[in-house]
Parts: structure tokens; sequence; C-alpha cells
């Protein structure tokens, strides 16, 4: 008996941990992991990346022409929207009551603080200076930077998702506007086109738990200073506790309004989950989490086509409850006072960088500055906090965008149910698909 795709992935994630630590303890280990194994979880992550934009356009625009008709297009686009508002403020403020009931600020000592600052002050000035130019900017730029004025450039950067998901919409919806006979052959053309990624998709995740194994033991010997992981473990308990009070936030709904058990909704995302958990990329999940939306949890093609994209997108509710814990905490170890007033900046600054937050790992650190200058955070103050909170970013990255996508397939399925388009899910055999291609 072959065993799920999420067993496989979880075995691969747990011997990669042991092979890390194992290799970790070698003189040649570490260089032969970064040299051997971690290009096989490069090319992985690569591959996924490489059919994120491809995967929008197609499914996208065979989402909207499947509507045929506009009304319904705008139903689903506003509740999508309203839903990911609503989901990023509870994410926001489980996080602020968390970090003001654990107050894990209060822990840091002094020399704790002076080592951090030494080794990451490079780092958090270079976060700090994307931030510098992400504020120069006008107050209506992020809706001037979601329109294109180059497609085909747009398209060639991952980074620029947003604009492609833009043009996407207007030519579907334009495509919706048309005579359906002249319609036909262009939607006939990307009802082939989403097949063929689809398709791509499936041969990518044959080699998923392998990948993890690679990611995971390469993270595991890069890892250093473990007493500063110690140091912030307040801290990181503080994140993991929101993080994880979010995802039962989720199982609630799924439990009260979709009338789904929580452990079908785990089972059926849990391959997504873990590989967000392993790459730190919602974009690079992407693919996997709309067809384990589609295939396994049985939301229709015309709302995951749209639902997951906009969500990788704009929906962090994860990222979200990051920066409001992180902005306290740093706040709270340099003893810098903040006021009922200064909480509820925090909240709204939080959810709109969340916004503009893009889907790739570490994004989240840069819209924390701008959250933390917000609030009055003095620059130099600035720089020792994103010192402070370096050194466990990269695992508490990996469990926030873990949640991401939960929130993904949480709204997808609650947009899927309000408006008739959930089914029972017909999920393929991973198993079969490698039987095939063997």
């Amino acid at each position: 008996m072959k065993l799920a795709l999420h067993w496989q992935i979880l075995i691969g994630m747990a011997l990669g941990v042991v092979f890390g630590i194992f290799m970790g303890q070698m003189s040649f280990g570490p260089d032969f992991v970064q040299d051997w194994i971690k290009p096989i979880g490069t090319i992985f992550i690569r591959l996924l990346k490489l059919i994120a934009i491809p995967l929008i356009i197609a499914s996208l625009i065979k989402g909207i022409s499947d509507l045929k008709d506009i009304s319904k297009f705008s139903t689903i686009g506003g509740r999508t929207i309203g839903l990911y508002l609503m989901s990023t403020v509870v994410a926001i403020i489980i996080g602020i009551v968390m970090v003001n009931i654990i107050q894990p600020g209060n822990s840091i000592s002094d020399e704790t603080l002076a080592a951090l600052s030494e080794a990451y002050a490079s780092d958090a000035g270079k976060r700090i200076e994307s931030a510098e130019n992400q504020k120069s900017k006008g107050p209506l730029t992020f809706i001037v930077d979601m329109v294109p004025d180059n497609i085909f450039g747009a398209a060639s950067n991952n980074g620029n998702m947003l604009q492609v998901i833009f043009f996407v919409i207007f030519f579907g919806i334009s495509l919706l506007l048309i005579d359906p006979k002249q319609a036909a052959p262009v939607k006939s053309f990307f009802d082939g086109l989403n097949d063929v990624i689809l398709k791509m998709v499936d041969l990518i995740m044959l080699m998923a738990p392998f990948a993890v194994f690679a990611l995971l033991a390469s993270l595991v010997t890069e890892t250093t200073n473990p007493d500063l992981f110690i140091a912030l473990l307040w801290y990181a308990f503080s994140v993991a506790s929101g993080l994880i009070l979010m995802i039962v936030f989720y199982l609630i709904i799924i439990k009260v309004y979709v009338g789904k058990s929580p452990g079908w909704f785990l089972k059926g995302i849990s391959p997504a989950q873990l590989l967000a958990f392993s790459t730190s990329s919602s974009a690079a999940t992407l693919p996997v989490t709309m067809e384990r939306v589609e295939e396994h949890l049985g939301v229709e093609k015309e709302v995951t086509s749209f639902v997951c994209p906009v969500g990788a997108t704009i929906n962090m509710d994860g990222t979200s409850l990051y920066q409001a814990v992180a902005a306290i905490f740093i706040t709270q170890a340099l003893q810098f006072q903040l006021d009922f007033s200064d909480q509820l900046t925090i909240i709204l600054t939080a959810t709109m960088a969340s916004i503009g937050s893009a889907a790739v790992p570490g994004a989240g650190m840069v819209m924390l500055v701008i959250v933390l200058e917000s609030i009055g955070v003095p620059r130099n103050t600035l720089m020792i906090g994103l010192a402070l909170i370096f050194a466990v970013d990269r695992p508490l990255d990996m469990l926030r965008t873990t949640v991401n996508v939960t929130g993904d397939a949480t709204v997808a399925l609650v947009v899927g149910k309000s408006v008739g388009k959930l089914s029972s899910p017909k999920p393929k055999n991973w198993n079969d698909n490698l039987d095939k291609v063997i």
C-alpha cells in the first residue's frame, strides 16, 4: 500500500531534519548539504514558481469565462475581498492579544539584545532601506502599481503577480462581454492551457517528498547561534500560539458555516500546508493550493481560480499576525511605551501592509518596518529591534506562510459554499500518476 502524499512529505521533512542534524556534526557536512542536497529543494521551488504565472493566467481566465455572467463575478469578487480583509483584522487582533498576555519582550536581557544587534545589524539596515523606498511613494501608489504598462514585463516577474491578476481579470471580464461565438476559440485555448498546467503540477509534485527533505536539511545545517534561539523562545511562542489560534479560527468557520469536519479539511489541504512550511512562499505553493482546494475539497474551478491567486497576493493572515506580535514585542524589549491608540494604529497599518506584502520569503520583515515607523519608533532603535527578531525569523516565516495558505483555502471554501459552487471532491491519486510516469 502506497502512502498518501501528505505522509510522504511529512516523512521527507522528518528525515531532512535528522539528516541535517547529523551532517551538522561533521566537519564537511554543511558544505556537502549546501552543494549536493539543497539544490534539489531549490529546483523544486523554481519549478513551482515557473508555473505560478501561467497557472494564474490560464485558471483565472477559465474561471471567469465559465461564469457566463458578469454579476456572478462581482458577487464572488466582493465576497472574496471582504472575507480576506475580515480574516486579516482577526489575525492582527489575535496577535495583539497574545503578545500583551505573554509579554515576551520583558524576558530579553541587555546582553542578548547587544549580541543580536551586532549579528544582524547589516541585514536590518537593508530591510529598513527597502521600507524607506516603499514609504517614499505616494498614498495611491499601491493602486497605481496594480496596473501594468506592459503585461509581458509584468508576467516575467513573480513579484508583479498583482499586475498579472489585474490584467487577467480585465481580460476575462472583456471575454464575458463579447459575443459567445467570438469568445469560444479563446475560451477553448485557455481551457486546454489550464489542463496542461495542471498536469505540470502533477509532475512537479512527484518530487515534493525529496524536495522538502533537501529544504529542511539545508535549513538545519544553516542554523547558528542556538543560544540566541533560546533567548527568543518566548517571542517565538507568542507568534506560534497566535498562529495556532488562527488555525483554530479557520476550523471553526469550516465546521460552523461550511458544515465540514476539521479533520476532513486538514487532510485535504495538508500537502499545501507542508509545502508552504518548507518553502516559506505562498506564491510557490499556489499551484498546489489550487489543486488541493479544487480536487480534494470540492470547490469548483470558477471559484478557486479567482480566490486562490488573489489570496496568495493580498491575504497574509499569518504575516499580519506576526507583524502585530513583532511590533509590540520590539517595543516591549526596547521599553518603548505604547498606548491604546498606538495599538489601533498597528491594526490599521498591519492590515494595509499585509495586502502589499509580496508572497515570497522574508517580505513581511520589510512591511514590519512600516508598521514600526507608524507608531513612532526611531530609526536607530528600529535597527536594533529588527536585529532582535532576525534570529528566529526564518522558522516563524515557515509557520506564518502555512497560516497564509490555510486562510486562502478557508476563504475559497466559504465563498464556494455561499455561491453554491461546492461539490463532492474527486481527488486525483498522486501514486497512480507516479506509476504512469514510471
